[in-house]
């Protein structure tokens, strides 16, 4: 058995479902501040009940985020010891500030957002939500700028032993891959946690239960919704394409399944690629367009995967060339989604319209889809590295620990995040049939 493949596909598994509970929580938290924010008005109790309701919400996402994070910051040492002696002196800053300042930021005021609000009344309770927003969105920026490190490595230098130490602190901080990635991935959570307040909404609305929070929920979760899905599109989606093009070229032509280099480079809506034949088979494409949103010109060369060494391909461009157009094509419809039922909206009729109700209401799963194809895109897109261009996949993993022992591992977590999925379900069941606290119950 090959060991990188085992290690790869159980840090897979455990990351991918990890990361089902911030993308909400990120983005929870900044609409939570948002419902406080209105609530600090003269008559805004109703929208303090909300946001006491999507705090409960939150916090059961939290736990959940805490107890499936836990092990993958073992499996750095027990899978990735490789990386870990390579670059550990330097991503291991990031990580250990994520640790220390922002998780402990927003777990200690997201307790007084649960339990506090009789002790530091309305306007503290508004700080606490702000405080909750920061170390939220504290702790994603930390974590990106770790990975942005593994896509584009800057500020550092070799050490006596070959292995990476941090030598410019504020130019790693400061990855301008890094920032990009963040803005395109927190409008990303924006885009999930929006799609959940307007389904719960949608829901409620059609049974006729909460209907004045009902209310609320679809204004917030459709205007919030259609705001970040078009800004995961542009301007960050675009600036991250074109990062893409500048520095991972051979991604770019695996992620459109571009096998021959040329100008005027079509940008392919559906086809499969055939890496053996090297083509994309029953392809629909629309010559250009490549080659202006990548270097804004259509005439610009764009390479295909023919000018490279196959050996520094991507090891899977099938599965990457499908992650990356399920991502498109499902942000290109959360877009569509968002702006008819924001006209809805706008003309008082989206409570009314059960059509576009369903359509809300049977659509959250998708935003948990497009993300985790987002990131397999990021992470499929730069292999055959784990730290781009310096040290291959193969070699960063841990010696020591033989491939039984990583599958041996990887069922145990299977049936360990079963049994948390179930108890996280019926935990938020619970919490939805309760519903908010106070407003009308019935229409």
């Amino acid at each position: 058995m090959d060991p990188a493949f085992w290690h790869r596909l159980q840090f897979a598994f455990t990351i991918t479902y990890h990361y089902l509970f911030p993308q909400l929580t990120m983005g929870l938290a900044a609409l939570i501040l948002v419902m406080k924010t209105l609530g600090l008005r003269r008559g805004g109790d109703a929208w303090n009940d909300a946001a006491r309701f999507w705090i409960r919400i939150f916090g059961i996402n939290f736990a959940m985020g805490v107890v499936t994070g836990i092990p993958m910051e073992f499996q750095f040492g027990t899978n990735w010891g490789g990386l870990s002696r390579y670059a550990g002196n330097v991503i291991g800053h990031t990580l250990a500030i994520e640790g220390l300042f922002a998780f402990f930021l927003e777990s200690s005021f997201l307790a007084v957002l649960v339990w506090g609000e009789s002790r530091v009344g309305r306007v503290g309770h508004w700080f606490a939500s702000l405080a909750l927003f920061a170390g939220s969105w504290l702790s994603g920026y930390f974590i990106v700028m770790t990975n942005a490190f593994l896509q584009r490595p800057v500020g550092y230098a070799a050490g006596p032993d070959g292995s990476l130490v941090l030598a410019d602190f504020w130019a790693f901080l400061l990855n301008p891959w890094g920032i990009a990635q963040y803005a395109h991935t927190m409008m990303g959570t924006l885009v999930t946690a929006s799609f959940v307040v307007a389904a719960l909404g949608a829901f409620y609305a059609l049974r006729g239960i909460h209907v004045d929070h009902a209310r609320r929920f679809l204004a917030v979760g459709v205007t919030a919704g259609l705001l970040s899905s078009g800004a995961v599109a542009w301007p960050t989606g675009d600036h991250q394409a074109k990062l893409v093009a500048a520095h991972q070229p051979i991604a770019l032509a695996a992620m459109e399944g571009r096998f021959e280099s040329g100008p005027y480079a079509a940008i392919t809506i559906i086809g499969q690629p055939n890496r053996a034949a090297r083509r994309i088979d029953n392809p629909l494409q629309v010559p250009g367009v490549l080659s202006f949103l990548a270097f804004g010109a259509f005439h610009t060369d764009v390479p295909g995967l023919d000018r490279f060494p196959e050996h520094l391909w991507p090891d899977n461009v099938e599965l990457l060339y499908y992650a990356f157009h399920i991502m498109v094509g499902l942000g290109t419809i959360f877009i569509a989604v968002m702006a008819l039922a924001a006209v809805l909206l706008a003309r008082g009729r989206l409570a009314r319209s059960r059509a576009m109700l369903w359509v809300l209401m049977l659509a959250f799963p998708f935003p948990y889809i497009a993300n985790t194809a987002g990131w397999l895109t990021a992470e499929l897109g730069r292999q055959p590295w784990v730290v781009y261009g310096l040290l291959r996949t193969r070699d960063a993993t841990s010696p020591l620990v033989h491939p039984g022992s990583a599958l041996f591992t990887l069922i145990g977590f299977a049936g360990l995040y079963l049994v948390l999925g179930l108890l996280f379900v019926f935990l938020i069941q619970r919490e939805i049939a309760h519903g908010p606290p106070g407003g009308a119950t019935h229409g």
